[in-house]
């Protein structure tokens, strides 16, 4: 019935830091349910269901419980779902949020705003769910701080500023980017440029009275969950209005804030800090609550008796005689100030329903930033109005989007779960025992007396003389070794999966056929090729991206338990059972064919841990690749490659997600031993400019600069013949059939050029799906404005970074981004004459390509796109990387045959012909072995005279077709441009934050200097003894780094690990000793061992290239000293 009411329905979900008491809330919030005992809230962890999670003490992943909540006439259902605060699992924190309207921030007292504090409100920010904030853990300014209440008050004060701060941020950001599209309207649509604009006006304009936390608005409750106590100001308020007898209401703005109570007048006034008076805050709660804190722990039980008979407090004698204070201070207090009912009446009050969900959410949620809400379907755009109304009538089309699959123990599926007993079958149970049992009694003493008789006249044979006995034994042999091979197929059931979901219009049914729309289904294609009003039950077409499937079983999410519904209406929070072989990871479930798929989860944390997974046994292959296909159906963030060597490859985010998947795909989902690699390290590869200090930072002087350059040359002998290199470290090749010549040189790019091509990745790549469907012949007005503006405002951006001579025109001449196009490298077409293809195809809208390079421009863009995609060093991607294409001659014939082709495309018997020649070519160019030069073949064979015809021939001659060869080439050339610059590894780094105390300082200094951490800031936290610690690490020795710093410090410092950035390594990998200094300093062969070139060996290592190093240096034959006897 509840469920029914969607005005009465609020789904929220809890966020905070890692360790700042969401499991602990969620405990207390679960025993006002009667679902738990409160004496074990806290202690219990109810909605941490894995061993690990409680062995560990971190939630890892999200799970939702259904409450009930009555206040006066009304009641309640809250679907609370509890998510990870841990870096690692931040992807089960965006599963959850999706599905919410609603998010409590939880925030410790003491430790304030953290690293992931900040992730969750921009996560929440991000789905635009409203929050209300939790200050827990109030009870450590009591008792660790020992603060008094006035110091207490100015804490959560400057603790309210900072979280606010982070949320007028995130404010701040929307008002420009809205007012800036504004302006460009206003732009566009005036004809005077002059005009200046004031950027304050927009946040001035916007009411942001709703925004921000503040105790006297009702979104604050201050709460210590491990004593179980909470309130607001509303109780406060109500409280005392009945004793001192002023307006609630009036209190409810007075209690916090700088005012006081003038007790001569017996009025608040304002101006407590200026007139040294206590605020209304400290008088009339902190000190009460200081006070009942102070007679509990030192046991003054006269005192104690005096408060619960003031506040007519209840308390049982058995916890009055306990002796620990812990248990008398919850007792107290969850009586006087229960934390379910402040925190559930603040969620009810201001979190909203699923009713009053947004217009602008909702259109966020129908349209990816690539398209316009109005350029969908009209039909699609209909669909708004079903969002809005939410409503669960037969006639509303049901629209279900599922966040992500976990999977579920078989026998904790309803349908599995033993039920209670009826009296009656209790009975026949009994009586069927009781007749077994007597049977075989029967049985057992008939055997007795065959065995007596068989003793007195021996052993009784059958016809076939075999002894009866014999056979009988062998009989219950066989059904012995028959009992186990059933117990084997029974445990080895498939996998449970259940897809983790909301509602948000309609009425689903258990049973009921629905369309699973894939992420790339478009509702337009399906529009116009089915009839309006096609349900899934009618038989259509298979379009792509979209299945048909059953909602077999709909449960209700309690937790660890689940309960079957035979319904389900919009609003709510559900498990839908059976889509296990139609949804991987999420996805969006609708009746109507005009749905569009929702917009993609936000992940904030980027998978970076690879490992290598292979079984023990080799025969166990299969049980691993369907154990690792399960395991990514079950977790949203892990990523499972199979790479070109055939390794089964999983990425994770961090250690703790590389343990927790290792033990789900040992245990649960492969079930076997498996091996596992260390961890592989990604590196990026790039160039830098000449560097004007040597290895012990002295000036190059011009005799080292010879010597340097006198290096270069001999590197440059290196090369291959054919590879022609100036002295400015432009590559010339030709085509190995000799058709073509290409030149092209590498630059580095600017250091800010490379983190702006990084961070607008996703903005090439849709630039490129843009270009491709417009080339294709796309609709150009489908194209939201926004996406033109950032791709213009992005062009902007690249003109202000390309400075100098160097970089003149270089934003126009850019032809493509790699690797995967769409990458921190840039290849620039620098050829006169040549009209090239544009990467802002999609803003300028023509076409700009010659006819004559357009079939080669694809060759030379995917020669590019190999070479950026593994490096010569160590086949690692490059990075901050410009190659510049400045040469291009293609021989005449070549453009003649591309004419003639043009002209003659169409020609079947022409082709056919052509074909007929370019096969007799094959066959007789093939020349034997012995007729070579050396035994290899010859290259330069004077070619007779040319024709159309004999050019064909010899772009499909015996080294394979023309446009494989420009590939091949391109490829060397930009690697043999790349060797000719100074080569630098870059390394991927953490941001690392630790809070440590002073005594524990400098240990955590010496764990980060010896793994070659930096740190970058070190800051007291106010009003605490503990310092924070900022710092960058390398994620090559940030293995083992979190378990270490707990060791040495004996768990007083626990590090927070976020990939953050790439940095190059200064020292350079090929480096050897030259001057005196450097012998001085690193000895004859480089003593010291060079960082970079450690990491490249152990990366040519693990992929089998050669590795130049020598195994043993010195050898003698082993001398045996004792004496021959």
């Amino acid at each position: 019935a509840l469920q029914k009411k969607t005005e009465n329905i609020r789904n929220i979900c809890i966020l905070a830091h890692v360790d700042h008491g969401k499991t602990t809330l969620a405990d207390c919030l679960i025993s006002s349910n009667g679902i738990i005992s409160s004496r074990l809230a806290g202690k219990l962890r109810y909605l941490d269901s894995r061993e690990d999670e409680q062995i560990r003490g971190i939630t890892m992943k999200s799970s939702a419980i259904s409450l009930h909540f009555s206040t006066g006439e009304q009641e309640y259902l809250i679907n609370l779902i509890d998510s990870p605060g841990h870096v690692d699992f931040s992807s089960e924190v965006s599963t959850a949020v999706r599905l919410c309207d609603g998010a409590i921030i939880v925030v410790d007292a003491v430790e304030g705003v953290c690293p992931q504090t900040q992730v969750v409100l921009r996560q929440a920010w991000l789905e635009n769910i409203r929050p209300v904030l939790v200050i827990n853990k109030i009870d450590r300014l009591i008792v660790e701080l020992k603060l008094t209440p006035h110091e207490a008050y100015i804490h959560l004060q400057k603790l309210l500023e900072q979280i606010n701060a982070v949320t007028g941020t995130l404010f701040t950001s929307k008002v420009f980017e809205e007012r800036a599209e504004k302006e460009t309207e206003t732009q566009s649509s005036s004809a005077d440029g002059d005009q200046v604009y004031d950027w304050s006006v927009g946040l001035e304009e916007t009411d942001d009275s709703q925004l921000y936390f503040s105790p006297d608005q009702g979104n604050v409750v201050f709460a210590s969950a491990i004593d179980g106590w909470g309130f607001s100001i509303d109780h406060f308020a109500h409280l005392y209005s009945q004793k001192v007898g002023i307006r609630s209401d009036v209190l409810r703005k007075t209690l916090w804030g700088d005012y006081y109570l003038n007790t001569k007048v017996k009025r608040i006034m304002k101006g407590a800090q200026a007139k040294g008076k206590k605020p209304l805050f400290v008088q009339l709660v902190l000190e009460n609550i200081w006070s009942l804190y102070e007679a509990v722990t030192q046991r003054e039980k006269e005192k104690i008796e005096k408060i619960i008979n003031s506040l007519g407090l209840n308390i049982s004698s058995r916890d009055l005689r306990h002796h620990d204070p812990k248990v008398h201070l919850n007792a107290i207090c969850s009586q006087w100030l229960p934390l379910s009912k402040a925190v559930l009446s603040m969620v009810c009050n201001k979190l909203p329903s699923p009713l009053d969900i947004s217009a602008e959410r909702v259109e966020k949620l129908m349209c990816a930033m690539l398209r316009r809400f109005d350029s969908l379907p009209f039909e699609t755009q209909e669909l708004k109005r079903a969002f809005m109304e939410c409503r669960s009538d037969d006639t509303a089309p049901v629209i279900i989007f599922v966040s992500k699959m976990f999977p579920v123990d078989p026998k904790f599926l309803p349908q599995k779960k033993q039920r209670p007993l009826t009296l009656e079958e209790i009975t026949q149970r009994r009586d069927l025992a009781r007749k077994r049992h007597a049977e075989k009694l029967l049985a057992y003493q008939g055997q007795q007396s065959s065995e007596q008789t068989l003793m007195e006249d021996g052993p009784k044979t059958d016809s076939d003389g075999e002894s009866i006995m014999g056979s009988v034994q062998q009989q219950s042999i066989t059904e012995q070794e028959t009992l186990p091979q059933k117990t084997e197929t029974e445990v080895e059931e498939k996998e449970h999966f259940v897809a983790f979901a909301r509602v948000y219009s309609g009425l689903i049914k258990q049973g009921q056929k629905v369309f699973v729309l894939g992420p790339k289904y478009n509702p337009a294609e399906a529009v116009n090729k089915l009839p309006l009003g096609c349900s899934p039950t009618d038989g259509f077409p298979p379009i792509s991206h979209m299945a048909c499937c059953t909602l077999e079983n709909l449960f209700l999410l309690m937790g660890r338990e689940l309960e079957d519904l035979q319904e389900v209406p919009a609003g709510n929070v559900l498990g839908i059972g059976g889509l296990e072989d139609y949804v991987l990871k999420s996805a969006t479930l609708s009746t109507s064919l005009a749905c569009p798929p929702f917009t993609p989860l936000n992940f904030e944390a980027t998978p970076i841990v690879r490992v290598a997974v292979e079984p023990k046994h080799p025969s166990e292959m299969p049980q691993l690749v369907r154990g690792m296909k399960l395991l990514n159906q079950a977790d949203p963030c892990v990523e499972v490659l199979i790479q070109e060597s055939g390794e089964h490859v999983m990425v994770t985010a961090g250690e703790v997600h590389l343990q927790r998947c290792l033990d789900d795909l040992k245990q649960r989902f492969a079930k076997i031993e498996i091996t596992v690699s260390d961890p592989i390290i990604p590196f990026r590869e790039t160039i830098i400019r000449p560097p004007k200090v040597d290895m012990v930072n002295e000036d190059i002087g011009r005799q080292q600069k010879v010597a340097v350059i006198h290096q270069v040359k001999q590197e440059q002998n290196k090369l291959p013949e054919g590879v022609v290199v100036d002295s400015d470290g432009l590559i010339t090749m030709n085509t190995p059939n000799k058709l073509a010549t290409i030149s092209v040189r590498a630059m580095p790019l600017p250091e800010e050029l490379t983190q702006l091509l990084e961070e607008k990745s996703d903005l090439i790549r849709t630039m490129e799906q843009l270009n491709l469907s417009l080339k294709e012949g796309g609709d150009s007005h489908a194209i939201s404005q926004k996406t033109l503006e950032d791709i213009q405002e992005f062009r902007n951006m690249l003109d202000q970074h390309f400075k100098g001579r160097r970089w003149r025109n270089a934003t126009d001449q850019i032809w493509a981004f790699g690797p995967r196009r769409y990458g921190p490298n840039i290849l620039l077409n620098r050829i006169e004459g040549h009209q090239r293809p544009s990467v802002w195809y999609c803003l300028k809208q023509k076409t700009e390509e010659s006819v004559i390079y357009r079939d080669f421009g694809n060759s030379i863009v995917s020669g590019f796109q190999l070479a950026t995609l593994s490096g010569p060093m160590c086949e690692e991607p490059l990075m901050g990387v410009c190659f510049v294409f400045e040469r291009w001659d293609l021989s005449k014939q070549l453009t003649q045959v591309h004419s003639q082709d043009s002209v003659e495309q169409d020609d079947t018997q022409e082709l056919q012909q052509i074909k007929g020649e370019i096969s007799e070519t094959e066959n007789s160019t093939l020349v034997p072995e012995d007729q070579t030069n050396n035994g290899k073949r010859q290259e330069n064979i004077p070619y007779p005279e040319r024709t159309p015809n004999s050019t064909h021939r010899e772009v499909a001659d015996c080294y394979g077709p023309f446009s494989g060869q420009l590939i091949a080439t391109m490829k060397d050339a930009c690697r043999y441009a790349f060797q000719v610059k100074p080569q630098r590894l870059m390394a991927a780094m953490y941001t690392c934050e630790i809070m440590a105390t002073a005594e524990v300082l400098g240990r955590v200094y010496g764990v980060l200097s010896k793994r070659e951490g930096r740190v970058l800031q070190e800051e007291m936290k106010e009003g605490t003894d503990a310092f924070i610690i900022k710092a960058v690490l390398p994620v090559a020795e940030s293995f083992g780094f979190a378990d270490e710093v707990r060791k040495r410090t004996s768990g007083l410092a626990s590090p927070q690990l976020v990939f953050s950035h790439w940095e190059v390594i200064s020292s350079d990998p090929f480096w050897v000793p030259t001057t005196e200094e450097e012998y001085l300093h690193f000895g004859e062969k480089a003593d010291s061992e060079n960082q970079a070139h450690k990491y490249i060996n152990a990366v040519r290592k693990r992929k089998g290239l050669y590795v130049e190093e020598k195994i043993v240096e010195y050898a003698e034959k082993q001398r045996t000293l004792s004496k021959n006897k």
